[in-house]
């Protein structure tokens, strides 16, 4: 059976990397970046080219991939003049494997079914290491049709494929995760600074808590850094930013409100207004150690 045409945009670490796998399994694809190095290196592995615009790119895929930074990005990369939505097929299907804001999603999931195309949201978990082997998590959601449709791709760029119900389940349950690990991650690292502040043993008060029910592995990379000065989650302070100020939106679209998650968002806020956002979650330990009433 003939493999799709897929089109890629946003070749950072992670959409690299699931190029680069689509590609050793025998996908042509037509790709866009700004860094255009980043894109040379696709186009020289073989069976793939640069599409000189979104409109261009959809023209040309049967399955169009977003590996984008936010909804706005996306917004951009689908509306615009030369834009997806003015490119894509009709049977065609565009996947978003960011972390976007759900209205947003079911917005362009519209727009997309009234040109007779189909839309799947699929934000990821795991890392870049497990993009390139084909082991990613993927949180999809969409139509079942749909998602069936494009379900053997993604059980190439998968080992754990879920079908979360419909469009925009899968950004939802995304955030839903996000919140709930960044905020333990900022909860734990205050603890930790709290203990070093008052002149208590760090690895002392692990030891106690990770004795308890408090213990998990967020709890661990904590500890990691406030007492081992070691900084291995690999999710930064400026991604954790972002995902908690989506969280906060969707709770407003729902028509709710979460004072945990504005909390949250508003120490990593602070920390990211402090020019931390490249360091990873736990490093906000420095950030509390230094503020002042």
């Amino acid at each position: 059976m003939k493999k799709p045409s897929i089109g890629f945009i946003g070749l950072g670490l992670m959409g690299a990397n699931m190029v680069e796998n689509l590609q050793n399994r025998g996908y042509q694809l037509s790709v866009i970046d700004l860094d255009k190095e980043a894109v040379a290196t696709v186009v020289a592995r073989g069976n793939a080219s640069e599409a000189v615009s979104p409109k261009e790119l959809a023209e040309k895929s049967d399955i169009v991939m977003l590996c984008l930074t936010t909804s706005a990005v996306v917004e951009k990369i689908v509306y615009g003049d030369d834009g997806i939505l003015a490119g894509i097929k009709e049977g065609a299907v565009l996947i978003d494997f960011g972390t976007s804001i759900p209205s947003s999603t079911r917005k362009i999931g519209k727009d997309l079914a009234d040109k007779g195309a189909g839309m799947i949201d699929a934000p990821l978990g795991r890392t870049p290491a497990h993009a390139k082997d084909g082991l990613l998590n993927i949180m999809a959601a969409g139509d079942k049709e749909t998602f069936e449709k494009v379900k053997p791709v993604l059980e190439e760029q998968g080992e754990n494929i879920f079908h979360l119900g419909a469009l925009s389940a899968g950004h939802t349950t995304k955030l839903i995760n996000n919140f709930m690990g960044m905020t333990t991650v900022v909860a734990m690292s205050q603890a930790f600074a709290a203990a070093k502040l008052a002149g208590v043993d760090g690895q002392q008060l692990f030891d106690i808590m990770s004795a308890g029910p408090s213990n998990s592995p967020f709890m661990k990379f904590c500890k990691n850094y406030a007492v081992d000065n070691v900084s291995d989650l690999g999710f930064s302070i400026a991604n954790a930013n972002k995902d908690l100020g989506y969280f906060v939106h969707m709770m407003k679209d729902l028509g709710t409100v979460s004072k945990i998650a504005e909390a949250t968002s508003s120490n990593l806020q602070a920390a990211f207004d402090a020019d931390m956002g490249s360091g990873n979650v736990p490093e906000i330990f420095d950030y509390f150690l230094k503020l002042q009433k």
